[in-house]
């Protein structure tokens, strides 16, 4: 019985491999024509250039470790600034481009507008709430959008007031 399954086993085997051997012709028909192209020139690889070393000279310049005073680099000191001392209100942990405004209610005495948190929360907002964290706070809203003043650093030590727009969510 053994042998028989074994005999049987080993035709099998056989029988799979000559199967295998058979319809090659194409494949190396194919490997003969890629070794028959001729070999293109393949570019050299480009020179790299020698970084030249910039030698810091302080003379009268600034020292560049040092933190600029708003005074001497021409900054605004009457500029806008924002209320550190103030208590932050919930929409101003998340950025602006994270949150989706939803829809406005409107009351015989205010407007408000409903704005999606990235939690989930669903927040009622009015004129002068913050929002964002550049500090912004709501001027204006219509039934398509929310628009504030965000007050951002200038890079100078001082602050901006830039305008932003959130849009009503589609």
């Amino acid at each position: 019985m053994r042998r028989a399954l074994r005999l049987g086993c080993g035709c099998l085997v056989l029988f799979g491999l000559a199967a295998c051997s058979s319809g090659m012709e194409d494949l190396e028909q194919k490997v003969a024509e890629v070794k028959s192209r001729k070999s293109q020139q393949i570019e050299p690889v480009p020179q790299i250039k020698q970084f030249e070393a910039f030698a810091y000279l302080p003379g009268e310049r600034r020292d560049p470790f040092q933190q600029a005073q708003p005074e001497q680099d021409g900054s605004t000191a009457g500029g806008p600034r924002p209320d550190l001392n103030r208590p932050r209100e919930p929409l101003e942990e998340f950025p602006l481009d994270a949150l989706r405004m939803q829809g406005v209610i409107e009351t015989p005495t205010a407007v408000f507008a409903l704005v999606k948190a990235p939690d989930g929360v669903i927040h009622r907002v009015g004129l002068g709430n913050h929002m964002g964290q550049n500090y912004g706070q709501i001027k204006a809203i219509q039934e398509s959008e929310i628009s504030l003043a965000e007050i951002v650093p200038d890079g100078f030590g001082g602050w901006v007031s830039r305008p932003a727009i959130l849009a009503l969510a589609e």
